[in-house]
């Protein structure tokens, strides 16, 4: 049995797998479902013209056959250049850093990819303390110039390897945490993009003030 950690495995016997010039994982085989009973139009919208089924993931296939699921295709933006994102790749590279909890990556119809990142605070407050900055709320801690210089460096050592487009330009700080609670956590800890683009409606529109 074939396994590799971080893919879904090789294509299975009988199935064809192929990348859209999008980037989404499309399949075709006989275990494949036809479609959807006395439903032409939702059968329309799941399969390609010429029969191939729409995953809705983003991936590619590895160079030993493997394919790696990077993203939901629904979840992907476009700049105004007409570049497609894949947000999830970003935030879980920025996630990955020790100083940061969570991350948004935003920039639909926009110049360029912006940043929402919420800090892991119990790294952070210890971090502040040791360098002698003072503040009295965490509204006040995650503007201090001290701390956006650190996220600024730590951002960019993230994202090093991320084209052009996708290396965020601009980010902002929450001095909040997202949670199931507060509504911008699904329960499997996913983010709800649609929440967080409405609830920080005016954060994400500075980032892309000129």
């Amino acid at each position: 049995e074939r396994n590799k950690f971080g893919t879904c495995g090789p294509v299975v016997p009988l199935m064809q797998v192929r990348i859209s010039e999008e980037g989404e994982i499309q399949a075709k085989g006989p275990s494949m479902m036809q479609g959807y009973y006395k439903q032409p139009e939702l059968t329309a919208q799941m399969f390609t013209e010429d029969g191939w089924i729409k995953t809705g993931d983003k991936g590619h296939i590895d160079e030993d056959g493997f394919i790696v699921i990077t993203d939901r295709i629904k979840d992907m933006f476009k700049t105004s250049g007409g570049k497609y994102v894949a947000p999830q790749m970003i935030e879980t590279l920025l996630k990955e850093d020790f100083f940061i909890e969570n991350a948004a990556a935003v920039g639909d119809g926009q110049k360029y990819v912006a940043a929402l990142i919420v800090p892991s605070f119990e790294a952070l407050e210890p971090w502040a303390e040791k360098k002698g900055i003072t503040y009295s709320s965490r509204e006040e801690l995650v503007k201090h110039p001290e701390v956006v210089k650190l996220y600024q460096e730590r951002i960019d050592n993230q994202t090093k390897d991320l084209g052009q487009v996708e290396k965020p330009k601009k980010f902002a700080i929450l001095p909040v945490e997202f949670t199931q609670e507060t509504g911008e956590l699904t329960p499997t800890s996913k983010i709800k993009r649609k929440v967080v683009n409405e609830k920080y409606k005016d954060v994400i529109d500075s980032l892309f003030v000129d």
